[in-house]
């Protein structure tokens, strides 16, 4: 993609099927000429004119509105043409055709070729018109699922984001300049790491780099969701919870064991954060050949939780066969899955246990994330659910939905890690004895290194390539 990037792009650029709109657009530099030959006559910049798109013989294929934006000032910083016409798929693969058989026509505009995913928004990038964490905001505005996520998108988009990364930089650079003083001036008596206070502005900005980092968490969190996976043995009520937590019914509840043979999935908000809850076989073992992998595929799921939801049947804790049942799948969780990996006990049916049930903690997975209290709950009643839903907040680390949150994704939480590895680098060689500050220098210039990848002041066409191919085509 990048090695096409001064071909001039053309695409639809609203959703697939019908509408009562949909847009065209044509983006490249100096296009006067193709917009003439295509509609007949000029454009007044940023106007819309109304009149005919007509096809290679003069027929109309639509009416609709044109505006013609030239560059700089427009989404891409090229010359942009939109095509506003009637909604309809025949309509629009028309008028795309139209476009670049007109290209060809007189060399109005040679070279015109169907945009690639997301080229429209990486020209925008590389013509400085956003930066990358805004681009990658306009795909999270997209598909954001929750008003909260649509709000916070709307503001990375806005460049919140962006300015904390940006005051970041300029502390850091500032910092790197006061060490590069004084690897260069080695002879001069003053101090310039002292004077300057060196030592205070690094503390400082791992303080400001540690207050970014929790908010850029909470971001990603409100993006990406967590997966969490309800285990436990068959009939101890997972499908019915499942169907609490979403509120319809999505999974077969029946008395029958094994009812569920293949994992069930949906994704629920609690306070705009997206959990994506699944439904997996009863463990246990079993001669059925469809259970026993619909049971391998749940070990599987859990394997790859981010947290897990242990769920026991408090109506049959007097039973020896099932309490041991319950002590070996617990066993398995702690040896399969990791112990930063939050395994959270539910007793449910409180609405059938016998009175005095207990509410036994298994010792295999004492100690746990998520095992510090268990919660008792009725999946049928719904008694216990809200406290269920607490908890998965609590274990996913969200704090709130606080005013001025914005919108971030892994790659951004992973980079900004990586700074503060370096920036603790720097801390241990300023505070030791005649501190090596070409080593000090070097951690620095990584950690703003890492810090330009998260907007794109230093980024590799790889990780572009990643990140646009995910838009959609027209955008």
């Amino acid at each position: 993609m990048l090695a096409r990037q001064t071909d001039p792009i053309v695409a639809i650029a609203t959703a697939p099927g019908r509408g009562a709109v949909g847009i065209v657009r044509v983006s490249g530099k100096q296009i006067a000429g193709f917009v003439r030959h295509l509609l007949g006559k000029d454009l007044k910049p940023r106007e819309a004119t109304y009149l005919p798109f007509k096809d290679a013989k003069g027929a109309p294929i639509d009416h609709g509105l044109a505006i013609y934006f030239p560059g700089p000032n427009s989404y891409t910083g090229e010359d942009v043409l939109e095509l506003q016409a009637h909604g309809g798929p025949v309509v629009l693969q028309l008028l795309l055709a139209r476009c670049l058989e007109a290209a060809q026509e007189g060399n109005s505009l040679p070279g015109l070729r169907l945009a690639e995913p997301g080229e429209f928004t990486q020209r925008a990038f590389m013509n400085d018109k956003i930066d990358l964490a805004q681009a990658e905001a306009i795909a999270d505005l997209i598909d954001a699922s929750t008003e909260a996520a649509a709000r916070s998108a709307s503001r990375s988009l806005s460049g919140d984001f962006s300015r904390e990364i940006g005051e970041l930089r300029e502390a850091l650079v500032h910092l790197r300049m006061l060490v590069e003083a004084t690897l260069d001036f080695p002879e001069e008596e003053i101090d310039f790491l002292q004077k300057a206070d060196a030592y205070g502005q690094l503390d400082a900005l791992r303080d400001q780099l540690g207050q970014v980092l929790a908010r850029t968490q909470q971001g990603a969190l409100l993006r990406e969701g967590i997966k969490v996976v309800i285990a436990g043995q068959p009939n101890a009520g997972k499908s019915s919870l499942l169907n609490a937590l979403a509120g319809a019914e999505l999974a077969i509840v029946t008395p029958i064991a094994g009812t569920t043979r293949d994992k069930v999935q949906q994704t629920i908000q609690i306070d705009g954060v997206p959990l994506h809850v699944i439904d997996t076989a009863g463990l246990r073992e079993s001669e059925d050949e469809v259970e026993r992998i619909g049971i391998a595929r749940a070990w599987d799921e859990i394997a790859a939780a981010d947290a897990v939801l242990f769920l026991h049947d408090l109506s049959r804790m007097g039973e020896a066969d099932y309490v041991a049942a319950d002590l070996e799948i617990a066993t398995t969780l702690a040896e399969r899955i990791a112990p930063n990996i939050p395994v959270i006990d539910l007793w449910n049916k409180t609405d059938l246990a016998a009175p005095g049930a207990q509410m036994q903690p298994l010792a295999p997975l004492a100690g746990r994330k998520g095992s510090e209290a268990s919660l008792s709950l009725s999946a049928r009643t719904g008694d216990g659910l809200d406290a269920v839903r607490q908890r998965l907040l609590q274990v996913a680390g969200w704090q709130s939905a606080a005013e001025g949150l914005y919108i971030a994704r892994a790659r951004h939480v992973e980079a900004l890690q990586a700074v503060g590895a370096h920036l603790e680098e720097a801390h241990a060689q300023l505070n030791v004895p005649g501190p090596a500050l070409d080593i000090l220098a070097e951690e620095l210039r990584l950690a703003q290194s890492a810090l330009n990848s998260i907007t794109g002041e230093f980024t590799s066409d790889d990780l572009l390539g990643v990140i646009f191919s995910s838009f959609c085509i027209g955008k």
